[in-house]
């Protein structure tokens, strides 16, 4: 379906009910098995999605499907443990519903964190990557349809998805912390299976460093209603044909169970930061 700028008032203004004169600054969405800061967010209101008008339920392992509104590192947020993938059986307006919500309830900063597999050679399993740009291929725009000039323009510009000033904020943040931060791009494909061997090595020559099958659309259309964006790649395991062994989602939990403090160390610090 075609959402109206209706749809998003009435989520936003069921949402309102729940907050009171709470107002979320900074929106966060948390992938596969990195939603556990969601649950040290300090008075904390939670919203499950199916709560929520128009919102849809997130069936992946390893997200649970809720809103978390309260404070976390000093600042305002909105954390969202679990979102939708097209995988799921929706559509891409459907993936970034909630960005366009969270946008009409105050939030001008999006955190978006990922797992994600490794294309680029020097990296390993468990690294953590600043996402500088990203690549999309097999997928039809969230923005495609009757555009809404109450978000953004009818062709908006996609020279700085991830804002500038926010990575660089971020590598300042790894260096206090001497962390070793890789910075790459990240390569959208729809899923759920795995990319095959050969897609990697394509994606790997278009000049790719992470593919998942995620994010994406929720850059997009957070970048398309003027909000500023940071995002993260949890490096959870080489993608396939980089090392001879089958992929699996277990090992992307355990992964993301794996970087729990040093991802938590950096996400927190860039957003005490802000």
């Amino acid at each position: 379906m075609q959402f109206t700028f209706a749809h998003y008032q009435e989520s936003a203004d069921f949402l309102r009910t729940k907050l009171g004169d709470f107002q979320p600054k900074v929106a966060m969405v948390l992938g596969s098995g990195l939603g556990y800061l969601g649950d040290v967010v300090e008075n904390p209101i939670v919203v499950p999605y199916g709560e929520i008008p128009h919102f849809k339920a997130s069936t992946a392992p390893g997200h649970k499907g809720q809103l978390v509104f309260g404070t976390l590192a000093g600042k305002p947020v909105a954390v969202m443990q679990g979102r939708m993938h097209h995988y799921e059986g929706y559509s891409y307006e459907e993936v970034s519903y909630a960005v366009r919500v969270l946008r009409l309830l105050g939030c001008d900063t999006l955190f978006v964190t990922n797992a994600a597999g490794g294309v680029n050679w020097k990296f390993k399993a468990g690294d953590l990557m600043l996402i500088t740009d990203q690549i999309k291929i097999f997928m039809e725009s969230p923005l495609r349809g009757e555009n809404l000039p109450e978000f953004g323009v009818r062709f908006p510009d996609s020279s700085y998805l991830y804002t500038p000033a926010l990575q660089d904020l971020a590598r300042q943040q790894a260096r206090k912390l001497d962390m070793d931060l890789k910075e790459g791009v990240y390569m959208y494909f729809p899923g759920p299976q795995y990319e095959t061997p050969a897609e990697v090595r394509m994606a790997r020559l278009l000049g790719a460093d992470a593919v998942g099958m995620s994010t994406v659309p929720e850059v997009i259309t957070a970048a398309h209603c003027g909000m500023e964006v940071l995002g993260f790649t949890l490096v959870s395991n080489l993608a396939a044909g980089v090392l001879p062994q089958p992929l699996s989602e277990e090992e992307v939990l355990e992964a993301a169970a794996a970087a729990r403090e040093k991802f938590s160390k950096l996400l927190l610090s860039c957003l005490e930061a802000l």
